[in-house]
C-alpha cells in the first residue's frame, strides 16, 4: 500500500522523505515493527511513542507519523500531524479498506446500560436474520468467534481490524459500546456511525488518567452525536440539553416521562419462580406490550433503547418481544436459577453508584430479604470501600463481606475498610473472606423469598492475587456448591 493512500483523509506535512513510498504494515506498537512498516507515535499517560523512533528505524521502518519533531536516519519518511491518535484511526480505516462503509454501524454511549443494550440489540437482529457483530466490555463477537475484551472500546486499529473481520464473516451490522475514553482518544474516529445512541450520564470515570472533571466527561459523551447520521436518545436523562448541543444528526427519542417516539407506560414489576421481571406498554412509533426477564426500571430504559434501534431493521413485533424475553447478559443482573425458594443473581456492580442503583431497583420487588455478597479490589481507592459498605448496609438487609481481586493488598485489610462503611448504617452483616465460602454461606442461610446479589465480579472469570490471575468464575463456584449434600437439602 502507498503511504499517501493511508493518509488521504488527513491534513499532514511531510517533514522528510516522501509520501509515495510503499508501506508493508501500519503499526503503533514499536515491538511489532518490521521492514517497510509505518509507525504511528502515540502519546499515552505512561508512554510516548516518539521516544522509540530510532528503535523502529533500526528495525527497518520506512516511515513514522509524529506530532513533534524527531531525529531519524535520512532514509525514514517523517509525517507530521496534529493528533497521532486521530491519525491512527483514519489510517487504520484506510488500511483495512474502510470496512465500516460495508456494515451498518451502531454505537451506544452512556454511563450505564451500554452492555445490556448491545446484547439486546444483537439478540433481536440475529433473531430476524441480520448477522450482527458485537464489540463491548465483556467480549467481541465476530461470527462464531468470541474474543475476551481488554477495553470497553478497543484502540482504533483493533476496531477497524475487527470491522474487517466482520465483513469477511458476512456480518451485516455491528453494535458496539462506545466509552467516553474511546471518544476522547479517537478510538472510533475515521468513520461515521449510522446510529449513535445516548443512554444516560452520571459522574464517573473522573480522575488523573481518565477525565479531569464532569464537564470533560460530559463533553466526550456528547461527541457521538456529532459523529453519527441518526441519533437515538433517552430524553429522561440528566444533562440532555448539554448532550444535544451542537449535534449534527437527526434525533429520535425514548423514555417514560414525556410524549416521545418510543414511550413506556403502565410499568409493572413482578416475579416468577426464581426470576424478577418487568413489563410495560410501548406506544409511539411502535405499539405493543413488552415483557423482560431482567429486573428493574433500568431494564425498561435499556429495552426501550433496543426497540428504538431495532425498529429501523425490522417491524416483526413477535420476534422483538421474544428476543427481549430471551436475552441474557453475563454478569449484568444475571439470574442463576438454582431454587424456587429464592433468587440468586450475579452483577458487575463494583462501585457505590452502581451498587446503589441495583439495590434500589431490587428493593422495589419487596423481597423477604435483600442479601449482598461483595468485596472491593485491592490497590484501588479506599473511598470506594467505605462507600460500598455504607450503601450495602443501608439498602440491603444482610451483607456478606468477602474478597474481590485483592491484588497486592491483604484481603482482611480491605474487608476491614469495607466494614467501616458497613457500620455507618444499620444492616446486619458477617465477614467470610473466601469468596466461595461466602457464596456457600449465602445459599445455605437463604430464606424463602430472598434476593441474593453476588456483586462486583460480574463477567470476570478470575481472582487477582499478588499479580497472578487465578481462574475463578462465580458460575462454576455456584455449580460446585449446589452439588454438596448439605446445600441440596436447602434448595
Amino acid at each position: 500500500m502507498i503511504l499517501k493512500k493511508l493518509l488521504e483523509k488527513l491534513d499532514y506535512t511531510v517533514l522528510s522523505g516522501n509520501d509515495c513510498i510503499h508501506i508493508h504494515h501500519l503499526v503503533n506498537d514499536s515491538r511489532k515493527v518490521g521492514m517497510e512498516d509505518v509507525f504511528v507515535c502515540i502519546k499515552g499517560a505512561g508512554f510516548d511513542g516518539h521516544k522509540f523512533v530510532n528503535d523502529v528505524a533500526g528495525k527497518g521502518a520506512a516511515a513514522v507519523v509524529v506530532m513533534e519533531e524527531v531525529e531519524v536516519p535520512e532514509n525514514v519518511t517523517v509525517i507530521q500531524v496534529e493528533d497521532t491518535r486521530y491519525a491512527l484511526a483514519c489510517m487504520s480505516a484506510a488500511y483495512f479498506g474502510y470496512p465500516a462503509e460495508k456494515l451498518t454501524t451502531i454505537g451506544i454511549t452512556g454511563t450505564k446500560g451500554k452492555t445490556t443494550t448491545t446484547y439486546m440489540v444483537r439478540q433481536v437482529l440475529e433473531s430476524v436474520g441480520i448477522k450482527t457483530g458485537l464489540i463491548g466490555t465483556i467480549e467481541t463477537i465476530v461470527g462464531d468467534e468470541i474474543i475476551p475484551a481488554k477495553n470497553t472500546t478497543p484502540e482504533s486499529y483493533v476496531v477497524q481490524e475487527t470491522f474487517a473481520k466482520m465483513v469477511e464473516q458476512g456480518c451485516d451490522c455491528v453494535v458496539m459500546e462506545v466509552s467516553s475514553q474511546g471518544l476522547m482518544l479517537h478510538r472510533v474516529a475515521g468513520f461515521t456511525f449510522d446510529y449513535g445512541i445516548f443512554t444516560n450520564i452520571e459522574p464517573d470515570h473522573i480522575g488523573p488518567n481518565e477525565h479531569k472533571d464532569f464537564n470533560d466527561y460530559l463533553r466526550c459523551k456528547s461527541m457521538l452525536l456529532k459523529q453519527c447520521k441518526h441519533g437515538i436518545i433517552n430524553m429522561d436523562a440528566d444533562h440532555i440539553d448539554e448532550i444535544l448541543e451542537g449535534h449534527t444528526c437527526d434525533i429520535e427519542t425514548y423514555g417514560v416521562k414525556g410524549n416521545y417516539d418510543f414511550k413506556a407506560s403502565d410499568i409493572n414489576l413482578f416475579t416468577k419462580p426464581g426470576c424478577l421481571c418487568v413489563s410495560y406498554n410501548l406506544t409511539g412509533k411502535m405499539d405493543f406490550p413488552v415483557e423482560i426477564h431482567v429486573p428493574g426500571n433500568f431494564s425498561v430504559y435499556n429495552s426501550l433503547c433496543a426497540i428504538a434501534i431495532c425498529s429501523h431493521f425490522t417491524k416483526n413485533v413477535d420476534m422483538i418481544k421474544q428476543a427481549l424475553i430471551d436475552v441474557r447478559v453475563k454478569g449484568r443482573v444475571e439470574i442463576i436459577p438454582i431454587s424456587h425458594r429464592f433468587t440468586l443473581m450475579i452483577d458487575y456492580a463494583h462501585n457505590a453508584m452502581s451498587l446503589e442503583s441495583l439495590l434500589t431497583s431490587l428493593k422495589e420487588y419487596q423481597p423477604k430479604r435483600l442479601v449482598t455478597v461483595f468485596g472491593c479490589g485491592g490497590n484501588r481507592s479506599r473511598d470506594r470501600r467505605f462507600e460500598m459498605g455504607e450503601v450495602s448496609s443501608r439498602l440491603a438487609d444482610f451483607t456478606i463481606v468477602t474478597s474481590d481481586n485483592p491484588r497486592f493488598e491483604e484481603p482482611m485489610e480491605i474487608i476491614n475498610d469495607i466494614l467501616i462503611g458497613v457500620k455507618k448504617a444499620n444492616g446486619e452483616y458477617v465477614t467470610v473472606p473466601d469468596r466461595k465460602d461466602a457464596i456457600r454461606y449465602a445459599v445455605l442461610h437463604a430464606q424463602d423469598g430472598d434476593v441474593i446479589v453476588l456483586a462486583g465480579k460480574g463477567h470476570e472469570d478470575y481472582q487477582e492475587i499478588k499479580g497472578v490471575k487465578h481462574p475463578m468464575d462465580e458460575r462454576a463456584l455456584i455449580q460446585e456448591i449446589i452439588s454438596e449434600d448439605k446445600i441440596k437439602a436447602v434448595l
